[in-house]
Protein backbone atom coordinates (compact mmCIF):
# COMPACT_ATOMS: atom_id res chain seq x y z
CA UNK A 1 0.00 0.00 0.00
CA UNK A 2 2.60 2.71 0.62
CA UNK A 3 3.00 5.19 2.33
CA UNK A 4 -0.36 6.37 1.95
CA UNK A 5 -2.21 3.55 3.53
CA UNK A 6 -5.77 4.15 4.73
CA UNK A 7 -6.33 2.89 8.47
CA UNK A 8 -8.95 2.91 10.45
CA UNK A 9 -8.95 3.08 14.46
CA UNK A 10 -11.49 1.00 16.26
CA UNK A 11 -11.85 0.39 20.33
CA UNK A 12 -12.01 -3.37 21.82
CA UNK A 13 -14.19 -3.95 24.60
CA UNK A 14 -12.13 -2.96 27.01
CA UNK A 15 -11.47 0.49 25.26
CA UNK A 16 -8.06 -0.46 23.69
CA UNK A 17 -7.22 1.44 20.49
CA UNK A 18 -6.64 -1.15 16.84
CA UNK A 19 -4.90 -0.10 14.21
CA UNK A 20 -6.64 -2.01 10.97
CA UNK A 21 -5.42 -1.70 7.09
CA UNK A 22 -7.85 -0.77 4.75
CA UNK A 23 -6.91 -3.36 1.79
CA UNK A 24 -10.31 -2.97 -0.51
CA UNK A 25 -13.41 -2.13 -0.54
CA UNK A 26 -16.91 -3.27 -2.21
CA UNK A 27 -20.20 -2.34 -1.79
CA UNK A 28 -23.00 -5.94 -2.78
CA UNK A 29 -26.44 -5.49 -3.06
CA UNK A 30 -26.26 -2.31 -1.52
CA UNK A 31 -23.98 -2.89 1.55
CA UNK A 32 -20.11 -1.41 1.55
CA UNK A 33 -17.74 -3.90 2.98
CA UNK A 34 -14.24 -3.54 4.01
CA UNK A 35 -11.45 -5.96 4.11
CA UNK A 36 -8.61 -5.26 6.56
CA UNK A 37 -5.90 -6.41 8.12
CA UNK A 38 -4.33 -6.13 11.35
CA UNK A 39 -0.71 -6.11 10.31
CA UNK A 40 0.97 -5.61 6.34
CA UNK A 41 2.96 -8.65 7.05
CA UNK A 42 2.89 -11.64 5.53
CA UNK A 43 1.22 -13.19 8.60
CA UNK A 44 -1.51 -10.45 9.32
CA UNK A 45 -4.76 -11.81 9.77
CA UNK A 46 -7.02 -10.26 7.44
CA UNK A 47 -10.98 -9.72 8.50
CA UNK A 48 -14.22 -7.93 6.58
CA UNK A 49 -16.27 -5.63 7.70
CA UNK A 50 -19.27 -4.12 7.02
CA UNK A 51 -20.69 -0.75 7.38
CA UNK A 52 -24.06 -0.22 9.49
CA UNK A 53 -25.45 2.82 9.78
CA UNK A 54 -26.96 4.78 12.71
CA UNK A 55 -28.60 7.94 13.56
CA UNK A 56 -27.67 11.14 12.26
CA UNK A 57 -26.52 9.83 9.05
CA UNK A 58 -23.52 8.26 10.95
CA UNK A 59 -22.07 4.92 9.90
CA UNK A 60 -19.90 2.37 11.79
CA UNK A 61 -18.47 -0.80 10.97
CA UNK A 62 -18.96 -4.11 12.23
CA UNK A 63 -17.38 -7.60 11.32
CA UNK A 64 -18.93 -10.03 9.11
CA UNK A 65 -19.50 -13.28 11.76
CA UNK A 66 -22.35 -15.07 8.99
CA UNK A 67 -21.40 -18.17 7.04
CA UNK A 68 -22.74 -17.36 4.17
CA UNK A 69 -22.06 -13.95 3.70
CA UNK A 70 -18.85 -14.17 5.03
CA UNK A 71 -18.36 -16.96 2.04
CA UNK A 72 -20.14 -14.53 -0.51
CA UNK A 73 -17.88 -11.28 0.43
CA UNK A 74 -15.02 -13.23 0.58
CA UNK A 75 -15.15 -14.80 -3.10
CA UNK A 76 -15.61 -10.89 -4.19
CA UNK A 77 -12.39 -9.42 -2.59
CA UNK A 78 -10.30 -12.39 -3.91
CA UNK A 79 -11.39 -11.69 -7.45
CA UNK A 80 -10.19 -7.85 -6.52
CA UNK A 81 -7.24 -8.52 -4.78
CA UNK A 82 -3.87 -9.91 -6.28
CA UNK A 83 -2.20 -9.54 -2.92
CA UNK A 84 -4.34 -11.66 -0.57
CA UNK A 85 -6.10 -13.94 -0.33
CA UNK A 86 -9.41 -14.28 2.03
CA UNK A 87 -9.84 -17.92 3.10
CA UNK A 88 -12.74 -18.98 6.12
Amino acid sequence: MGKNENKIQLFDDDGNEIELFVIEQTTLAGNNYLLVADSMQDDGVVMIMKEVELEDDFVSYEFVEDDEELKMISGIFNELTDDFEVSL
